[in-house]
């Protein structure tokens, strides 16, 4: 059961994205820099691949989303520390569970709606050939869960520091460091450094290599899973952070 206060939280935020412009921005510049690399005339271009699917459009999306969700997470509790409404919102009575839901949530919609409104590529696919719809779905399923862990994490520093910069820089290096964990020259420098079950589990933790089992179409509940504590976790240290603050 959704509380009446979780909504409330929700809505207002929902609607400040769109009474500024940053979800606006936000919304514009990710479709306009997915449209340019899944056509560019590159190698890994869409017609270049000859085939009639989104497998360009899934690729370049965890590049993206890097930079693109700590823009916009780097605001939800930054900015209300920097101007000292955060205070005023401790004090209401709002659990800090349903504040820090209340706007990853909020935020989490503004990149469902980005995804949704890219639906004429999907269109141009089918009209080009005939894609298989439920590789497709899981593509676009597994770009909503890396956004959302990537804005749980850059909820969580941006409850670290009232500066939305630092927020931001702390946020993408992290979700890089993440996206890169299972990549060969990573592990074959932990492989000479930690022990094979260190360098397992940090492999175990890239977003990347889960992203792209949903991608392939293979729906698993390992990786599912994976997401979803990845984002429980990091909203779990964001609502710790905003505890202690409220301490003292």
């Amino acid at each position: 059961m959704i509380s009446p206060s979780l909504k409330t939280i929700f809505r207002r935020e929902v609607k400040g994205y769109f009474a500024t412009p940053v979800g606006y921005v936000f919304i514009v510049i990710f479709l306009f820099s997915i449209g340019y690399v899944t056509f560019e005339p590159g190698r890994g271009s869409f017609f270049m691949m000859r085939k009639a699917d989104l497998g360009s459009f899934f690729k370049y999306i965890p590049w993206l989303f890097v930079f693109l969700v700590p823009a916009i997470a780097m605001r939800l509790w930054s900015e209300e520390r920097k101007t000292g409404t955060i205070e005023l919102l401790l004090t209401l009575p709002v659990s800090i569970k349903e504040a820090v839901l209340g706007k990853f949530l909020a935020a989490w919609f503004i990149i469902f709606l980005s995804l949704l409104l890219t639906f004429p590529m999907a269109l141009t696919v089918a009209y080009l050939g005939n894609p298989d719809w439920g590789v497709i779905f899981l593509g676009y399923l597994g770009a909503l869960l890396l956004g959302g862990a990537f804005l749980a994490i850059g909820s969580f520093f941006s409850a670290l520091t009232k500066n939305q910069v630092i927020s931001f820089i702390l946020s993408v290096g992290t979700c890089y460091v993440l996206t890169m964990a299972g990549s060969p020259p990573i592990l074959e420098f932990l492989s000479n450094v930690f022990p094979s079950y260190v360098v397992s589990l940090f492999e175990s933790l890239s977003m990347l290599n889960h992203f792209e089992s949903l991608t392939k179409g293979l729906l698993r509940l390992s990786d599912m899973w994976f997401y979803m504590v990845m984002m429980m976790g990091w909203l779990i240290g964001c609502g710790l952070l905003l505890r202690e603050n409220k301490a003292n």
